[in-house]
């Protein structure tokens, strides 16, 4: 039996409603909160929070030890599509040059990796 149930995956930034904002032109959803904590309601998905974090540092791709803190995995049907669209919304690629994997890492305007995943 589990001890527990996930909430939510809350991001740190420095900006909450902007990044829910970008979550959701690519996710879709509903954004709802205030300058401090902003949730985005994803149809049919986990829920995403933002928090505001003063001082926020984003995390570096790759890390110099090769370690993350995480990511998220986004899957989409059409790879060159979908960068496309997050390009567009404010994302920058991080390693996205390989085209023949089913993959390609990118960060959000706050600096977070993600993934655009072809599965």
């Amino acid at each position: 039996m589990a001890l527990a149930k996930l909430g939510a995956v809350v991001l740190d930034c420095p900006d909450p409603r902007a990044l829910a904002g970008f979550y959701a032109e690519v996710l879709g959803g509903t954004v709802e909160g205030d300058a401090e904590w902003v949730d985005l309601n994803v149809p049919g998905g986990q829920a995403l929070a933002f928090q505001a974090a003063p001082g926020f540092v984003p995390p570096r791709w790759p890390a110099p030890d090769d370690s993350q803190q995480f990511h998220l995995d986004l899957v989409v049907e059409d790879l060159d599509a979908a960068e496309k669209g997050v390009l567009a919304l404010g994302a920058k690629p991080l390693d996205a040059e390989d085209r023949s994997r089913t993959f390609r890492v990118y960060a959000d305007p706050a600096g977070h990796p993600f993934c655009l995943c072809a599965c």
